[in-house]
């Protein structure tokens, strides 16, 4: 489905911008992690909810370009706090689509992140496979004397477990296809984050938390370590028509809390859950009690716990009768 609006493309000469952040870890505790959002070839699947190929090239990325923009970045970051525990390279696409990321550059950039420990990069499950032997091996071959063991973690975008849903969101994938990938990255002890939506397009309103909770459930079974739920928003054309059909609403602050909670008791013991809080505003009806439930889903994805529910008398949330 296309229903794009016209809008200038970046090149490739710049990032997108750097993001400091906490997450916990899988051994209770907290660690810095920092997102560098790379500016790249755009995704070669367009998912309908997709709207991150606003921050694509329509050309392939020359080599160079990404480790140019990652050393920048890095630089950023050693000259404020210093680096972080943990980095995720955010592409806008796959880390391993060499259109995207070029071969020639994945010894180059392992080198430049060599000094932090951890890696995240986000990839279609289709794309798991030799590429990712061969960074691994740079990442490997660049660890310095000083240096952590390098670790990787591949985040990859499930949205839901329901095949005939994923064909119409045209994930270009299947449930087998995830869990193979997974599997795969298993073998290569490389940890896997899921991307789950919450309130899919095609999924009518009743059904969404059962939806979200089947996904969560499937992703365990695939061994996943993080589950990262995402609300889903309009604004990328193609949702726009969806809304207008009646095939899409946005999820209201209330059902992100609901699906967090759901999740965090999914996943208890067996993941980390953690819910995007970006641009949450737009999801609230209520300015008054905003602030203070943002804080509680951060407290959430922090502890791993869900803090009691905020009331408001403005607007009613947390009350018997909203």
């Amino acid at each position: 489905m296309t229903a794009r609006p016209l809008l200038a493309r970046p090149q490739p000469g710049r990032h997108q911008g750097v993001l400091r952040e906490r997450e916990p870890d899988a051994r209770g505790g907290l660690r810095a992690v920092a997102t560098v959002f790379v500016t790249n070839h755009e995704c070669p699947w367009r998912c309908v909810m997709c709207d991150l190929w606003r921050y694509t090239t329509t050309t392939a990325t020359p080599p160079g370009a990404i480790t140019a923009q990652l050393e920048a970045a890095l630089g950023e970051l050693a000259a404020g706090p210093g680096l972080p525990e943990a980095l995720k390279v955010y592409n806008a696409g796959s880390f391993f689509d060499q259109r995207a990321i070029p071969p020639a550059d994945l010894g180059p950039i392992a080198r430049l992140v060599a000094p932090v420990g951890h890696l995240i990069v986000e990839c279609h499950p289709a794309l798991v496979g030799e590429d990712v032997d061969r960074f691994l091996g740079a990442r490997e071959a660049a660890r310095g004397p000083n240096h952590p063991p390098p670790t990787l973690e591949v985040a990859m975008g499930l949205e839901c477990a329901d095949d005939a849903v994923l064909a119409r969101l045209e994930k270009g994938m299947t449930r087998a296809d995830f869990a193979a990938a997974s599997a795969a990255l298993a073998r290569r002890d490389v940890a896997v984050r899921a991307f789950v939506l919450i309130a899919p397009p095609f999924v009518a309103p009743a059904q969404r938390l059962e939806t979200m909770r089947a996904a969560v459930r499937f992703a365990l079974e695939c061994g996943v370590a993080v589950v990262s739920l995402v609300p889903t928003r309009a604004g990328n054309g193609a949702l726009d028509e969806l809304a207008r059909r009646g095939e899409f609403r946005e999820p209201s602050l209330a059902e992100i809390e609901e699906h967090a909670e759901v999740a965090l008791g999914e996943a208890a013991g067996h993941a980390l859950v953690l819910v995007d809080l970006w641009d949450l505003e737009r999801f609230a009806p209520c300015a008054a009690c905003l602030c203070a439930r943002r804080g509680r889903l951060d407290s959430l994805n922090l502890t791993q716990r869900a803090p009691r529910a905020v009331t408001c008398e403005r607007c009613g949330a947390g009350s018997a009768a909203a």
